[in-house]
């Protein structure tokens, strides 16, 4: 049997893929019926589960993949759809432009006869831009023109819209934003016809909770028809099994207890974190072949807070607040992390934690009255634990989900 690889920053191969059977076979399932929503916080398998579904389809979907969290309107998410469907799926591609749309007929034309084009990467989105002028201006019509075209192709076809969250925020701050526009011709397009009566699917995924970032902007209701399916986080028993995997494939000796210090150091398993910790292991143990034993586990997580590949991945975590949070729940979201950060394991109770959003308020100057104030620190405290910041320990009490961000947070930002 092959050596499982590490992966510590690409999506992880089909083969690879451990413990998300069930998941990818739920999502199928609710695909026959609906349009799917895959929930989950960056580096936790999300991207990876979807290049899986574009690899092995099922139920005679024909499936094409999109990240679109650096676009920011909708003539570009449509421009970059075709394009991928040049990229993944040419012969379908074809046969759309030859069923009678003439814009894609002129860009497949226009690149066949520019033999750098067809061979230049986004050389066909560049004929798409140049077949109509005012793409921006008709990107509804166009919208509408693809899904006509592969309704009437006939072949079941599952659209994946990858970090759709980010395209929401990047529409929103456009100067004439487009967004509630898009939102609205979104939520009929996939209601008209019903997903039990069409062949055509969306599959959405968002690193941010898209209902969070909609329920900011008062769009909550134009995504109440999705089907939200939760990554599920790992379960204790599937982080040691991974780690055992890992090790003894590589035959490297383990104490018994290794496995356990490994959960006990990650706190709530973020993937990636597990990948570059049992990756770290080792490679501790290829320095000195011996045992591997807690201490070892121990040095590995200490030094892993300061490395270069995990601070790469962690700040991430730190910036995204500044973009995806609105104050006054940015600072506070800051303030109130630090001071997670310096807790005992038990970590601070809910109380304590309000007393800090309130004190932050007052110093602030942040005017509110008393439920203004209670939503306002009820909201940001959902969104801490969705985005994989926090999580309730015992007695309404709060820590920090990953035990490497804590250490790392109250080394860098505490």
């Amino acid at each position: 049997m092959q050596r499982p690889e590490f992966y510590t920053g690409e999506p992880v191969e089909a083969a690879d893929l451990w413990f998300r059977d069930e998941f990818i076979k739920q999502v199928w399932d609710k695909l026959r019926r609906q349009h799917v929503l895959i929930s989950a916080p960056r580096r936790t398998g999300k991207t990876s589960v979807m290049n899986h579904l574009v690899e092995a389809p099922q139920n005679g979907y024909c499936v094409v993949y999109q990240n679109v969290q650096d676009l920011d309107h909708p003539a570009d998410l449509f421009q970059t759809i075709l394009d991928n469907f040049y990229e993944q799926n040419e012969e379908l591609l074809h046969r759309l432009a030859r069923g009678g749309w003439k814009l894609l007929a002129d860009a497949t034309k226009a690149v066949k006869e520019n033999v750098d084009a067809s061979v230049s990467a986004g050389g066909f989105k560049m004929a798409l831009r140049k077949s109509d002028a005012h793409w921006k201006n008709n990107w509804k019509q166009h919208g509408e023109n693809l899904l006509a075209a592969l309704r009437k192709n006939g072949k079941p076809v599952l659209i994946i819209i990858d970090e759709l969250p980010d395209l929401v925020l990047n529409m929103r701050d456009l100067e004439q934003s487009p967004l509630k526009e898009f939102l609205s011709w979104f939520r009929v397009q996939r209601q008209n016809p019903t997903p039990a009566n069409d062949i055509v699917r969306w599959l959405i995924g968002g690193s941010v909770n898209l209902a969070s970032t909609l329920d900011e902007l008062g769009e909550v209701d134009s995504i109440n028809d999705i089907a939200i399916e939760t990554l599920p986080v790992l379960t204790d028993e599937q982080v040691a099994e991974f780690v055992v995997r890992m090790l003894q494939s590589r035959e490297v000796p383990f104490k018994k207890n290794v496995p356990k210090q490994v959960i006990l150091r990650l706190g709530r398993p973020i993937p990636l974190f597990l990948q570059l910790a049992t990756q770290d292991i080792y490679r501790s143990w290829r320095a000195k072949q011996r045992e591997i034993t807690v201490k070892d586990v121990n040095a590995v997580f200490d030094h892993l807070v300061s490395s270069q590949a995990a601070q790469d991945k962690l700040q991430h975590y730190h910036s995204r607040i500044k973009r995806h949070y609105l104050e006054p729940r940015q600072s506070a979201a800051y303030i109130m992390l630090a001071q997670l950060s310096q807790s005992s394991a038990s970590g601070i109770s809910r109380r304590a934690l309000q007393d800090e959003f309130h004190r932050y308020l007052h110093s602030a100057g942040v005017n509110l009255n008393e439920p203004e104030r209670r939503t306002q620190f009820n909201r940001l405290m959902r969104d801490l634990e969705n985005d994989f910041y926090i999580v309730e320990t015992d007695n309404d009490s709060f820590d920090f989900a990953s035990g490497l961000m804590k250490a790392w947070w109250m080394k860098y930002y505490a």
